[in-house]
């Protein structure tokens, strides 16, 4: 029992507590995983810079890899993939079967074909300009056609109309990493650790005001590092990938469950097989991702 005890503590689990199955993405490794229930990884496939990652109701993986997007069978056949100048960050699908698909550096919010055709294209920046590396992280498309988007150099989630007009802002002091809207109206961000900023993750009503929010050093014995991907679970608690760049490797968990009452009531902190988890999603959650009922 007692090794038992301390296999589950390198894998920052506590027995007796909840446990979770999860596809996740590692940044600095370049790999995206299937985690087990008792943690351990029993599926991985080589991504570069994955940022942004989906477990489809097909079983399938949607993920980004630096340049790219992927669809990805368990028996890793590619059977979806878009290639791009740009750096991607950002990937979705859609209910009619296409990818919704953010190129960071052009600032284009596209939605491809299966096939591999752009079949709409929005652009934030005029044809040409580089927004640069820190122009956009994840995005977006909503439920009304309209486009949430982190601009992390910009320290803003912007939400646009089908257009691309901008309709809403919503101010980001550590820069946005990740944004949701929640069924209520909300939106739910991840703040990064921009300016020397406290890393955070908080709730905002369509009034502009923060209704929830977590930050820095203030769950117990968790210190929030550079705040990446999250989602939100039907019981109403928050799970958050931690991200451990930027000199922080190893030295908190990867992912993190709090309940509403900032309760800490899971933790994943795998450092031996994982460096940066960046993004997140349960797969004992039930739900159909492609028709909006995962807030991811």
């Amino acid at each position: 029992m007692n090794m038992l005890l301390a296999g589950l503590a390198a894998l920052g689990l506590c027995a007796g507590a909840p446990s979770h199955r999860f596809v996740c993405t590692d940044y600095t490794q370049g790999k995206v995983f299937v985690v087990a229930e008792n943690g351990q990884a029993e599926w991985s496939y080589d991504a570069p810079d994955a940022n942004d990652i989906w477990l489809l109701p097909n079983g399938n993986l949607l993920f980004d890899t630096g340049h790219g997007v992927k669809e990805v069978t368990r028996g890793k056949k590619v059977v979806f993939s878009y290639e791009s100048a740009s750096e991607i960050y950002a990937c979705q699908r859609l209910p009619n079967g296409n990818t919704f698909i953010g190129e960071c550096n052009s600032g284009r919010l596209l939605e491809v074909s299966p096939s591999g055709e752009i079949a709409k294209e929005v652009r934030l920046l005029p044809a040409g300009q580089d927004g640069g590396h820190a122009y956009m992280r994840n995005a977006r498309r909503l439920a009304n056609g309209n486009y949430l988007v982190c601009h992390y150099g910009g320290k803003a989630v912007r939400e646009y109309d089908p257009q691309g007009k901008l309709v809403r802002e919503i101010l980001v002091l550590g820069g946005p990493h990740s944004a949701i809207r929640l069924p209520n109206g909300n939106t739910l961000i991840a703040g990064a650790d921009a300016g020397g900023a406290a890393a955070s993750v908080f709730e905002v009503s369509p009034t502009g005001e923060t209704v929830w929010s977590v930050s820095g050093d203030e769950l117990p014995g968790v210190s929030l590092k550079f705040m990446s991907g999250l989602q939100r679970l039907p019981n109403g608690n928050t799970v958050m990938s931690n991200w451990l760049g930027h000199g922080n490797l190893g030295k908190a968990p990867h992912l993190i469950e709090v309940t509403p009452d900032k309760k800490v009531v899971w933790t994943f902190a795998d450092h031996r097989t994982m460096k940066t988890i960046s993004s997140v999603q349960l797969i004992d959650v039930a739900g159909d991702a492609i028709q909006g009922e995962i807030l991811h």
